[in-house]
């Protein structure tokens, strides 16, 4: 058979061969998953809760004896929390023994109507060319549902897809990200807004049980709306593309699934317990989800280096054997972007990845300002990030939640264009004063002393006397 002959034949394949890779490359292409931008919220100076304020309320719970009083005193002293964070309105009006359904509502609504409003004024995004919602609020279920809400309130389409999320915990921000990923799976050109929060106000615990209070010192008022996008006349406008999210669900083993969980006390008042369990619950989880997402975010040379060294290690006899080896996530990791669950969190985490001083600090800046907001959090995180300037083009940012259940969630973005905090970001008015040179609280000078106090001689100061 002459060449000629063996071309013509040849050409319909090489046609159909190119087709199908230039239709797999299309469609993958089409796949992708991209933050085109994002709005935390940053409530009024009216909602400021500093932390002498804080005792103010802690005062003002008459179910509370001195030993409940002091533990909650010695919480605020070391939460690393500072000066400006936010709290509901109903705390400021001296109503949180008594919340109604209302206040949850309002609260949710405030931000909504805030942060929702500036992302699609600034994106020059219409409500109705909005393809999927998806809202997480953990502690507030309402009928019709808080996604029903903002359509109505923003007059979306009727077609639009929507998920509301509730009980997924701190952790249901990277669950709403990875809904929106599969979501993009199937269909073109769309867009998704994702928006997350906690309404504090219905779950303000009133109680004296230890384990519940807490929560009220470290949980914060705050939220932020997400718009991501698949369409690729927008990839390059994008801030981030998602390379991989990796979810850990711990909640089949019954020690993890109880060490957080919101419950009524004796005396049937509803609240957030935090279980003693809770930190190797954590543990657990976050070790079972790294060693699902090392092999996907890490280089070929650092995973055959761990593997080299823990065989050795398994295989050394007699002696003491070497300390066990440490995955090097910066070989794939420019920053890290932490749940501030608190600061023993951000302290635990840093630890175990054997992480810096500048990798934690947009953890601990953002707990100082903002407080645990909950699934929001890392959001504020990323914030710091952008505005002290660090995000540049190519730099991949992991992401690491944890959330009640028991889960672990994380995710690896990467920088599509440097990103120099221009725009309207929650941290420009701050950002100037961060880091301070000492994470400190009017109560860290006074009551300091109360970390190394004896339970049995402790005794209230003059002017935090319980009522």
């Amino acid at each position: 058979m002459d060449p000629f002959t063996i071309l013509c034949y040849s050409l319909p394949l090489l046609y159909l061969l190119f087709f199908f890779i230039w239709k797999i490359l299309d469609q993958k292409k089409h796949q992708g998953c991209y933050i085109l931008d994002y709005q935390c919220y940053k409530p009024g100076d009216d909602r400021k809760l500093s932390t002498k304020f804080s005792g103010e309320v802690i005062r003002r719970n008459k179910n509370l004896g001195l030993n409940e009083y002091k533990f909650l005193l010695k919480a605020i002293v070391s939460s690393g929390i500072g000066e400006q964070t936010y709290a509901p309105r109903m705390v400021f009006d001296s109503r949180e023994e008594c919340p109604t359904y209302e206040d949850g509502i309002v609260e949710m609504e405030e931000f909504f109507f805030d942060s929702i409003g500036k992302l699609l004024d600034r994106q020059g995004v219409s409500p109705q060319e909005i393809d999927v919602l998806v809202v997480n609020v953990s502690m507030l279920a309402c009928l019709p549902s808080l996604s029903a809400r903002i359509v109505n309130r923003y007059k979306m389409k009727d077609n639009l897809k929507v998920y509301n999320l509730t009980g997924m915990g701190c952790s249901a921000s990277l669950i709403s990200v990875n809904i929106v990923q599969n979501v993009f799976k199937t269909q073109r050109n769309l867009l998704a807004l994702v928006v997350t929060s906690e309404s504090l106000s219905p779950n303000w615990y009133s109680g004296n049980d230890r384990s519940m209070i807490l929560s009220n010192c470290l949980f914060r008022s705050g939220g932020c709306a997400i718009l991501l996008t698949n369409k690729p006349g927008l990839m390059e406008k994008s801030m981030f593309k998602l390379k991989c999210l990796v979810r850990t669900h711990h909640g089949a083993k019954d020690e993890s699934y109880g060490c957080c969980i919101q419950t009524e006390d004796e005396s049937g008042r509803i609240g957030f317990h935090l279980g003693k369990t809770l930190p190797k619950a954590a543990t657990r989880a976050f070790v079972d989800n790294l060693k699902e997402i090392a092999p996907k975010i890490l280089p070929i040379k650092e995973l055959l280096r761990f593997v080299i060294l823990s065989s050795h290690r398994k295989l050394t006899r007699g002696g003491k054997p070497p300390p066990p080896p440490v995955i090097n996530f910066k070989t794939g990791v420019d920053h890290f972007c932490l749940h501030t669950g608190g600061k023993a969190v951000i302290d635990g985490i840093g630890q175990n990845l054997n992480l810096s001083e500048y990798d934690l600090e947009p953890a601990r800046m953002t707990l100082h300002r903002f407080g645990n907001t909950s699934a929001s959090s890392l959001w504020y995180v990323l914030g710091y990030m952008e505005a002290k300037k660090r995000l540049k083009k190519g730099d991949r940012v992991f992401m690491i939640s944890f959330g009640a259940g028991f889960k672990c969630n994380s995710c690896l973005w990467e920088v599509v264009r440097d990103l120099r905090g221009e725009g309207e970001n929650v941290w420009n008015d701050d950002i100037h004063n961060y880091p301070p040179q000492t994470l400190t609280n009017p109560f860290l000078d006074k009551f300091g002393w109360l970390q190394h106090e004896d339970p049995n001689t402790f005794t209230v100061p003059d002017d935090y006397v319980i009522p």
